[in-house]
């Protein structure tokens, strides 16, 4: 009867240390998926940073150079969007579209030497400065957050305990697809 108890306890001991892992690695899941939702948070507050500035940005370079409407109707096409944007993947692709408009608004600002020298407009071109670098810092982070969740849930034997309880792969935040290209500047 001895050895009928010793083999329980074996069995309860392996089931034991099986739960245990099983739960720690469900655990470490979910603090992953968490760490991803909260470095996109940070993206979406700096990027909602940028979407403030964009109105009084686009409202001085308009006193400037009414004639480039075309490049401010699109910063504010696209600003819109962004606001109305409801997944990450959509505020992703809003926000790199919105970079190449801003970056050609910058071109446009180029044409004026009077609007460069305006201290409304070097105080918020200084402000968007700020606001693209901190999102390139926080798009980096969430990207970080997003490749360690990816590893995890794709690991041996996370995979199977990821795959059972939802846990499903993250898209990263990708700049848009001609974003590599300088844009042209032409006076």
């Amino acid at each position: 009867m001895s050895k009928v108890w010793i083999v329980i306890g074996v069995l309860v001991l392996a089931i034991v240390i099986v739960a245990g892992s099983l739960v720690g690695t469900y655990n470490n899941l979910v603090a992953l998926n968490e760490g991803t939702e909260a470095s996109w948070a940070q993206v979406e507050t700096v990027l909602q940073r940028r979407y403030d500035l964009i109105p009084n940005l686009v409202a001085t370079v308009r006193g400037f150079a009414d004639q480039e409407q075309e490049v401010l109707t699109e910063v504010t096409r696209l600003r819109s969007q962004w606001g109305e944007a409801t997944t990450t993947n959509e505020q992703a692709a809003v926000a790199g579209q919105l970079e190449g408009a801003l970056g050609r608004l910058m071109i446009v600002v180029e044409r004026y030497p009077e609007l460069r020298s305006n201290q409304n407009f070097l105080a918020l071109q200084d402000e968007l400065a700020g606001t693209e670098n901190r999102i390139a810092t926080e798009r980096r982070r969430y990207n970080d957050s997003v490749q360690a969740y990816n590893t995890a849930i794709r690991r041996f034997p996370a995979s199977i305990l990821a795959g059972m309880t939802g846990f499903e792969r993250r898209d990263f935040f990708e700049s848009v697809a001609d974003a590599e290209a300088a844009p042209a500047v032409e006076f």
